[in-house]
């Protein structure tokens, strides 16, 4: 692994994964609680719109200046479904949690939300022209599993399972429940109310930012763990 220092350990509030999550369900009800077409509207309006940020007629530049960049974050806080909340901040708190640890609140944070917008910047630019906006915080949890694996490779995290008529407590691999993830990505892609919705080259750049991310936090990490 990248960072493994001896610490005499102080004791850090961690606040940054559980203010995600509280944002991301506040906003998830409140959108559930407008009617169907204003719903709509509010997605297009806060969602990224591809075709809003890259326009082929108009040189690339001139647009990176526009206001609806604002959309980049907005987007993050904004889920389609009950279903895809639930993906989302399942892993946020599997991941998030160990790497907030690492990293710092403030740190991880600025991981989630830079990576985050990348990813959606990246995933319009993939979609250049389509009018269905990118929403959801999928390119932010992608970015830090990106940061998480480049910190602790050989990582196993600790889970409790439901087996049988017992919950066991198990520890499993950090890259197969990666592979989970994808696997949940992909099914949300062909079973969720937004059949092929999933822009796999957010997840992509995301993840690929989690780990340049990682790279160049190292000695800061390394500072953090020895205080």
């Amino acid at each position: 692994m990248f960072v493994h220092v001896e610490t005499r350990r102080r004791q850090h509030v961690q606040w940054a994964t559980v203010l995600l999550v509280v944002v991301c369900v506040i906003s998830f009800v409140g959108f559930a609680l407008m009617p169907g077409p204003q719903r709509v509207s509010m997605w297009l309006e806060w969602g990224t719109v591809p075709a809003d940020i890259f326009d082929a007629k108009v040189p690339l530049l001139p647009q990176l200046h526009d206001p609806s960049l604002l959309r980049l974050f907005t987007a993050l806080f904004i889920h389609l479904a009950w279903l895809h909340l639930l993906g989302n901040l399942l892993f946020l708190v599997i991941f998030g949690i160990p790497a907030e640890r690492a990293l710092g609140s403030f740190r991880f944070l600025a991981l989630f939300v830079l990576g985050g917008m990348v990813a959606n910047l990246v995933g319009a630019l993939s979609l250049a022209g389509v009018r269905s906006p990118i929403i959801g915080c999928s390119g932010a949890v992608s970015a830090v599993l990106g940061t998480y694996i480049a910190l602790f490779p050989r990582a196993r995290l600790g889970l409790v399972l439901p087996l049988g008529l017992y919950l066991e407590f198990v520890r499993v691999p950090a890259f197969l429940l990666i592979g989970i993830w994808v696997l949940l990505q992909l099914l949300f892609s062909y079973a969720g109310p937004s059949y092929g919705a999933v822009v796999w080259w957010t997840h992509i750049a995301g993840f690929l930012f989690g780990v340049v991310f990682a790279l160049f936090s190292r000695e800061a990490i390394a500072r953090r763990l020895r205080g």
